[in-house]
């Protein structure tokens, strides 16, 4: 079954979130929640509510949400939206840790947390991500009961 995800991130760790993208894309598959900077400053500046409506929007049709957590993402209260209402809409939910992922200087960081709390949690790097992402998106859509 083909599933659109929706990816939850900080935006700090865009680069690390496209590494995850990217790898889903090239196996065909639908992404949702990746706007590009000059886009968000846009919908920043018309106020909370757009942005909690952009977010809504791009939860539209999905059935699983991925946090990738990195090191600020605990602490980002449009990422614990994005995981409210995902849970509201009875999305599959599951957290990766991108923290290990090089950013575009070639840097690492430390993760914040494992969250989403009570969901099943993966590293990126440790657990092979590229190669496993799908099975882990499936076993959170089962998970979920979709």
């Amino acid at each position: 079954m083909a599933r659109k995800v929706f990816f939850s991130f900080k935006y700090k760790d865009v680069s690390r979130a496209m590494v995850v993208r990217n790898s889903w894309v090239t196996q065909g598959k639908e992404t949702a929640g990746f706007i590009d900077k000059a886009d968000f400053e846009e919908v920043k500046r018309k106020g909370d509510q757009a942005i909690k409506n952009w977010i809504n929007k791009q939860l539209e049709g999905t059935s699983v949400t991925v946090v990738l957590v990195g090191e600020k993402t605990c602490a980002s209260k449009w990422v614990k939206y994005e995981i409210q209402k995902s849970i509201e809409r009875g999305n599959g939910l599951l957290g990766i840790d991108v923290s290990k992922i090089k950013d575009l200087q070639g840097n690492t960081s430390d993760r914040c947390g494992i969250i989403p709390s009570g969901y099943d949690f993966y590293k990126w790097n440790n657990d092979d991500g590229y190669s496993n992402m799908g099975d882990w998106i499936e076993k959170a859509a089962k998970d979920a009961g979709k």
